[in-house]
């Protein structure tokens, strides 16, 4: 025990006194190296009344409530157990790690931006824990390190044994990413030394003349991106490729047994049929896929290779027009929580996870980062309004693991999982959504997402300041005024989005009934500019002086959306969309069952925006006809504010009288 004090002081020491070295831009998602690069969250502000709620409600409720919880689910006591410092076993899965360093990540994103001391200190003496359980050699890994001789389930007999299912490496990139935002969050190092010591052991076993083998969970491909960008070690960028590159190879894990790891050893369901650069679908584990894809655009970019480029693009034409939900949800089937075959898209029984939501939208944001296309963030908008942010309530203490388009069985959200990867991403993702929202390449700025916010960021020729006024994305109305500190030109490129051109995404996968009704406006200082979208953009190249404003209006009818004939599940049936808001029906505003309702004409709906319920919305209201002939009255929701008022029934696709 006498060394495990004199490590224990060393820790602490370090967390006193070590201040390492001062990032002086933080990056968003470790995106630099890309043409385009994100405004950083930490330098923009968000006011707006959808956003910047939850915003504060992830540092207020989420953040304290998730700590507790991997308190009180032994998942701190397991990192407690590896160092030494309590006896027993590990308990829980074998990746139950990385809802602590996930936590931390979502941590270090609010400190950014909201100092905090006394939740700093809770970080720090969980990553001096962490610290504490970290073999000498660099090895974090509580599953086998608190009870070598017995590990975890899945863990296998030895390191990297069963690479397939232990998750070894799917810890360590929640790690790399946890421990390069503290470090830029704080200007401490002393997580970053942590993850540093892991990813130099991991250089060492792993590669072409060493121990060839891939993660069967992808994610430290990302994370070693961050890691190379944080400290410049350029083998931690080629580590990642190498893993990208083994996939479609013999690997030396040993194949798991017939029972529950079983499902590890099928190629396609860890994307391991083929080499990356040949594949061309969309198939397996949707989170493991979505991830890569993301780690595939990293190293694409860092690294300049086209091929990983263009596997990507094919693939992505595959989800967006034949495999992606009208929420921007992947996923169709819950026994693997997997993609299905081309237009495999049933509503009840999707599966959608929260996680692969978030995994869908760093792929599209890392898709606009390479190529300034607006379709990217089309659908990166159409999962941030819909998909993903339905998997956390309002409250901000209950969350979904799946999000369906259709309940009939009262499915409710839960406070925690056995498997609680999803309240995790939520904590790490609603913190950086201000990051999202501008992006900037030489003289040139991008307005992607209309949010109420302002930036002030450095262009090629000097800083600009922008504000934005909106209740977007309740209402279309867009007021966006200009402060730049140079005289030069400056172009603005304004997203255009899809849906308001009368494309409900960026494939025939769905279709609006009819054409969007309504004028899209846009004036510069009173005066009318000419709409000529290029790519999904507007883009306004002129010399800006203080206090130019633009008036961008988009119209906001309610629109009914078909799906292409190869979804059968949707035969027959409609669904609503009011800008980027899909919404539903639940029983709770409703009279009639849902399975009877029949919608008529869009044009037939009004709105109207309550401001007591569901902390504010706009509700789509109407009659339609039952089953039966009857007129009937019905209410929809934005999708993402389901199951918010107890358990109730719940449809986006409805069947239509025509």
């Amino acid at each position: 025990m006498s060394n495990l004090f004199l490590k224990l002081s060393v820790v602490l020491v370090c967390l006193s006194g070590c201040s390492g070295k001062q990032i002086s831009t933080p990056t968003t998602q470790g995106t630099e190296g890309y043409p385009i690069t994100p405004v950083p969250f930490t330098e923009v502000k968000v006011s707006d009344g959808f956003w910047a709620p939850r915003i504060e409600t992830n540092r207020e409720v989420t953040i304290p409530f998730a700590m507790n919880k991997n308190e009180e689910t032994g998942r701190v006591d397991n990192f407690r157990k590896a160092a030494g410092l309590i006896s027993g076993k590990y308990v829980g899965r074998r990746f139950n790690d990385t809802d602590i360093y996930k936590v931390l990540e979502g941590v270090a994103f609010t400190l950014s931006v909201s100092p905090d001391p006394e939740l700093e200190a809770s970080a720090d003496s969980l990553i001096a824990l962490i610290a504490l359980a970290q073999e000498d050699d660099g090895y974090l890994y509580a599953a086998r390190t608190a009870n070598p001789d017995t590990p975890a389930a899945g863990a296998g007999r030895e390191r990297w044994l069963n690479l397939q299912g232990s998750h070894e490496l799917y810890n360590s990139g929640h790690l790399f990413e946890a421990a390069v935002a503290y470090f830029e969050a704080t200007g401490k190092s002393h997580f970053l030394d942590i993850a540093v010591k892991n990813a130099d052991l991991l250089v060492r076993t792993f590669g072409p003349d060493k121990r060839r083998d891939a993660p069967g969970h992808q994610v430290v491909e990302i994370g070693l991106a961050k890691m190379y960008l944080a400290t410049g070690k350029k083998e931690y960028l080629e580590l990642a490729r190498f893993f990208l590159d083994e996939r479609g190879s013999q690997h030396a894990s040993e194949p798991y047994p017939e029972g529950p790891f079983a499902m590890y050893n099928g190629l396609e369901y860890k994307q391991d049929h083929l080499p990356v650069r040949q594949q061309t679908e969309a198939v397996g584990h949707a989170v493991r896929a979505t991830y890569m894809y993301a780690g595939m655009a990293d190293v694409a970019s860092l690294l300049d290779d086209n091929e990983y480029d263009k596997a990507i693009g094919t693939i992505w034409e595959n989800v967006v027009g034949k495999k992606m939900y009208l929420t921007g949800g992947v996923g169709a089937r819950s026994g693997t929580e997997a993609f299905g075959d081309n237009y495999e898209l049933p509503n009840e029984s999707a599966y959608c996870e929260t996680c692969a939501a978030i995994g869908n939208a760093y792929w599209n944001h890392r898709m606009f980062l390479s190529h300034g296309d607006g379709k990217y963030i089309d659908v990166l908008e159409r999962v941030m309004y819909n998909g993903l942010v339905s998997g956390i309530s309002l409250s901000g203490d209950r969350f979904f693991y799946q999000n369906p388009l259709a309940s009939f069985r009262n499915y409710s959200r839960n406070e925690w999982f056995d498997v609680s990867c999803c309240p995790g991403n939520i904590v790490r993702f609603i913190p950086s959504v201000p990051g999202y929202i501008y992006a900037k390449r030489d003289n040139e700025l991008f307005v992607n997402l209309f949010v109420d916010s302002q930036t002030e960021t450095e262009l090629t020729n000097g800083s600009v300041k922008v504000t934005q006024k909106t209740k977007y994305p309740y209402d279309g109305l867009v007021n966006i005024v200009v402060e730049p500190s140079f005289s030069d030109n400056m172009t603005l490129s304004l997203r255009l989005p899809g849906w308001a051109t009368g494309n409900a995404v960026p494939s025939d996968l769905y279709s609006f009934n009819s054409d969007v009704t309504g004028t899209i406006s846009l004036t510069v200082n009173g005066r009318k500019h000419e709409i000529e979208p290029e790519n999904g953009y507007i883009r306004i190249d002129r010399r800006w002086k203080t206090g130019d404003e633009i008036i961008l209006e988009l119209p906001m009818p309610v629109m009914e959306v078909t799906s292409n004939p190869g979804v059968v599940e949707n035969e027959g049936l409609v669904a609503l969309q009011r800008g980027p808001l899909v919404y539903c029906l639940e029983s709770i505003d409703n009279t009639v069952p849902l399975g009877d309702i029949e919608l008529g004409d869009a044009s037939d709906f009004r709105t109207r925006f309550d401001p007591a319920l569901l902390n504010g919305t706009v509700i789509i209201e109407g009659e339609c006809h039952d089953s039966a002939g009857t007129i009937t009255s019905v209410a929809a929701i934005p999708y993402c504010l389901w199951a918010n008022r107890g358990e109730s029934q719940m449809a986006v696709w409805i069947q239509s009288s025509k």
